[in-house]
């Protein structure tokens, strides 16, 4: 397979895992019905709820989760790749974890990948948000092989840690994943450069299904889904925050050539970081 369909769904979910559940699905059939063999929703599908226990009310443990359950059936149902960017699932010991989950044509689950880096982290305007309390951070970064492109799997604020985005490609992966719940506020101001760059720097695919709009618990996600080629160009991005379909056609094989242009990949060296410091003289 030379072109691969693929697209990014863009959500704005709230507190109700049915009500969002039944959303997904809308998307997934809509880029299905238009030819989509990979599809991958944002961060969070199942639900965006920033208090801590009422999250815990509404969440389950895997094999109970409905976001799971529907995924796995509509990649079975459609023949298709389903890619839930994220949602929460109840762990045994009282924590979360933010859990992607990739299943294959067939339904069959291809991998699962727990975010590792928490979003921690005190914003402009008061904006503050504390993922450690809540979520269980992941260990294990993923690298999954569908039939047309080894994919490499993340979550948000992951975008932020390069290394790992380093290690999947040198693994091999030729398509990166984001799927994000990016703030307003972040977005607006590093959200695409960001994404370019991770596809830059690795001459990898980059594809980021996103959360946006203003969610029932009050936050704000900034929107613009986009799906990015191993040179940096943009193929498709939402224009804005509101719930739809990003659609493109991505070609694996461009992974080999770009990588080969510019082989930072095998170019890298080790190093050694030395300080120095110049102490002025006082007179």
């Amino acid at each position: 397979m030379s072109k691969v369909r693929v697209a990014a769904l863009q959500m704005r979910s709230g507190k109700s895992v049915d009500a969002n559940v039944e959303s997904f699905e809308a998307l997934v059939r809509e880029a299905a019905d238009a030819g989509a063999v990979y599809v991958q929703s944002p961060e969070m599908t199942g639900g965006l709820v920033r208090d801590r226990d009422e999250l815990l009310e509404r969440i389950t443990v895997q094999d109970d989760c409905p976001v799971v359950s529907k995924a796995a059936a509509l990649a079975r149902e459609l023949g298709i790749a389903v890619h839930v960017g994220s949602t929460a699932i109840l762990l045994d010991d009282g924590k979360v974890a933010n859990r992607g989950f990739l299943f294959g044509r067939d339904g069959g689950l291809v991998a699962t990948y727990d975010k590792i880096h928490m979003f921690d982290v005190d914003l402009d305007n008061g904006e503050s948000w504390r993922e450690s309390a809540t979520y269980r951070p992941g260990d294990v970064s993923i690298v999954a092989d569908l039939s047309y492109a080894r994919i490499g799997m993340a979550v948000c604020y992951d975008l932020r840690f390069p290394d790992l985005f380093r290690a999947q490609a040198l693994s091999g992966a030729e398509v990166l994943t984001v799927p994000a719940a990016f703030t307003r506020q972040t977005g607006e101001a590093h959200w695409q450069v960001l994404t370019r760059a991770r596809a830059i720097e690795n001459g990898a695919f980059l594809i980021a299904a996103a959360q946006g709009g203003r969610h029932e618990d009050g936050r704000e996600t900034y929107g613009h889904s986009i799906i990015v080629d191993p040179w940096g160009r943009v193929l498709a991005e939402a224009d804005g925050d509101e719930p739809g379909v990003v659609m493109a056609e991505i070609e694996p094989s461009l992974v080999a050539s770009t990588r080969k242009k510019v082989p930072n990949l095998k170019n890298a060296r080790d190093f050694e970081l030395r300080e120095v410091r110049v102490r002025e003289a006082v007179e």
